[in-house]
């Protein structure tokens, strides 16, 4: 299979390994073509990531340290799909390798650079779509019949485009903003993200009842918080109505879990691209400075 990443009119192909990762990149090819935008990332560092409208376990797990400049990766948890231009800082992983990037890495390197520089300013915007299937044979998402009507269309929105209660999280001049605000609804919607992902690893071993509790407890908490302290009202309203989701025996759990993920990925998505990452990485070294 042979895919296009295309950001600013520019393109770059992929050649993606079939024998390696043939479930995941058939989860992927399922939702392709999709619009995408790019993230700078904040720890690892030497790579560019987009969000993966899909849910899927590693696949012949690798460390993330083992793929070489130009590997083309998807990364279960973080539930990103990745290029990697430099080996990585430290940060421990077991990703799926899908394939590589066919051109030169220093073009993704110097995209990077103004990504990087720009995030939280310009949208980095762009499509990943088909050249080849090849021998991949897409599996498109089926909605169980369970979910509420509701929490899919919420889902679907948030991944059409960023609702307004976060793109407009930064307007805000009191004080004190819109840094407060932005970093803690960010900050809310990743970790609620992650549990969807420990809610997920347990779904096979751990009571059902406890699950249930667990999850509604942990929307619950982040939806407040967005509700109460970011005045994310929309945002919110979908999430109290994914806790009681939770609470209803009949909509089933593993679907559901699934929907939690790429809610709130999303939603936490969306948040961190209002960061300018860079000038506060700056402005924060320059700040501890004691010369």
């Amino acid at each position: 299979m042979r895919l296009r990443l295309t950001i600013h009119d520019q393109n770059y192909d992929i050649t993606c390994d079939e024998a390696r990762a043939p479930r995941t990149l058939a989860r992927l090819a399922g939702c392709l073509p999709y619009p995408l935008q790019l993230h700078t990332p904040k720890i690892a560092g030497s790579h560019i990531y987009w969000d993966g409208p899909f849910v899927e376990d590693a696949e012949g797990g690798v460390d993330i340290h083992s793929a070489k400049p130009g590997a083309f990766l998807y990364w279960p948890v973080r539930q990103f799909v990745e290029i990697i231009y430099a080996p990585l800082q430290a940060e421990t992983a077991s990703v799926t390798l899908l394939g590589h990037y066919d051109g030169p890495v220093e073009r993704i390197e110097e995209m990077a650079k103004r990504l990087r520089e720009q995030q939280g300013v310009r949208l980095f915007d762009g499509q990943l779509s088909i050249l080849d299937l090849g021998g991949i044979t897409p599996t498109e998402s089926v909605n169980d019949a369970s979910l509420p009507a509701g929490l899919i269309a919420a889902r679907d929105r948030v991944w059409a485009s960023c609702p307004s209660d976060i793109s407009q999280l930064r307007d805000s001049r009191a004080l004190m903003h819109p840094a407060g605000p932005v970093f803690l609804a960010e900050s809310e919607a990743r970790v609620l993200h992650e549990m969807g992902w420990w809610l997920r690893e347990r779904l096979a071993t751990d009571d059902e009842r406890d699950l249930r509790y667990s999850g509604a407890l942990t929307v619950n908490k982040c939806a407040t918080r967005l509700r109460d302290f970011c005045h994310m009202s929309t945002t919110a309203n979908a999430l109290f109505e994914l806790e009681a989701a939770y609470k209803n025996a009949e909509v089933k759990l593993a679907p559901l879990v699934e929907l939690h993920i790429l809610l709130a990925g999303r939603i936490a998505a969306w948040c961190d691209l209002l960061i300018p990452w860079n000038p506060v990485n700056e402005a924060f070294r320059e700040a501890m400075r004691t010369e």
